[in-house]
């Protein structure tokens, strides 16, 4: 009888190691796959390629700059006057502002602070969603009655934010939280929080009723574990591409904000944002002081999104083509 007991667990131990082995190759091969349809589409290399541009913008800026973001640079010929611009010249390719500083500097610096603004909001609108999608999500996983309440109750609290225009919840947290550079990362994230968590709940929803889950439940593995080893890591690849395209999102809303004057009230510390605001005064005499930060806005943002949007393409069999 040991015998045999013996032989079985040798053979459900082959089995299992045969079947993770199939496992890793298909997911490597799903990898690979994925990286090559990534590698075949405009879309994904437009959107890398103006991403990887605006990345090594940022890290670099402070060291290209050719002046500092908030120096006064007028010339002998120029006098302070805001009614007078001076324009693209050899040493200040974009021009001065109205208060002469360099156009250039200010805006490669603020390649960087639009960088950090847009990765820290959208990261603590992640993990804050993921939190509370998670739980919500494993809470009906378990299939336990307290479970559902706990996710009821998690779920009204996010319709409820999704009742109100993200915008207008960033704008009242950055009014109570008064005008600052983490001011607009907290007002971004916390408006981002309601995406991840719905989208989180849904796909482990999803995943819970899936061919593996009932077999792993028929098996004997506890619900727990399999919520935790399975149902949650399958479920994060959305999460993730949706990440990708919310960077987008939080650059646009932290301009906004700081357009609004609730971003870093230092002029030393210049965003596309807040130079937009500074230009809304001189659309006539001098409309390129507020072009320059716009389409850097609009560029970075449509990398951005056509970079995710490629992702979730290659990532989603529905959207295979």
């Amino acid at each position: 009888m040991a015998l045999g007991t013996d032989r079985v667990n040798k053979v459900d131990r082959l089995a299992e190691l045969t079947a993770q082995r199939d496992g890793d190759a298909e997911g490597a091969s799903l990898l690979r796959e994925t990286f090559g349809r990534l590698r075949r589409s405009p879309m994904a290399i437009s959107g890398a390629v103006i991403v990887g541009a605006f990345l090594f913008v940022a890290v670099i800026a402070p060291f290209v700059a050719p002046y500092e973001p908030g120096a006064q640079l007028w010339g002998r010929e120029v006098m302070p006057n805001q009614n007078v611009f001076v324009g693209p010249r050899g040493e200040n390719w974009f021009g001065l502002d109205h208060l002469g500083r360099d156009q250039l500097s200010r805006m490669l610096v603020g390649a960087r602070n639009s960088l950090l603004v847009g990765v820290v909001a959208t990261l603590l609108g992640f993990t804050a969603g993921a939190m509370l999608g998670g739980v919500a999500g494993a809470a009906v996983s378990l299939g336990r009655a307290w479970g559902r309440r706990l996710d009821a109750v998690i779920m009204r609290f996010i319709d409820m934010m999704l009742a109100i225009p993200a915008l207008l919840i960033a704008v009242s947290i950055a009014a109570i939280l008064g005008p600052s550079l983490t001011t607009v990362m907290v007002a971004v994230g916390l408006a981002q929080v309601p995406i991840f968590a719905r989208l989180l709940r849904g796909s482990m929803l999803a995943q819970s009723h899936s061919d593996y889950v009932l077999a792993a439940t028929a098996l004997g593995v506890r619900r727990p574990r399999i919520v935790r080893s399975h149902i949650l890591p399958n479920s994060l690849g959305p999460v993730i591409v949706q990440a990708t395209l919310t960077l987008a999102t939080a650059i646009i809303e932290a301009a906004a904000l700081s357009y609004l004057g609730f971003g870093n009230p230092d002029p030393a510390t210049p965003d596309w944002g807040a130079m937009l605001a500074d230009a809304q005064r001189f659309l006539v005499g001098a409309p390129e002081l507020a072009m320059y930060p716009a389409v850097a806005i609009i560029i970075t943002a449509l990398g951005f999104t056509l970079l995710g949007e490629a992702m979730r393409e290659s990532l989603d069999p529905k959207l295979r083509k």
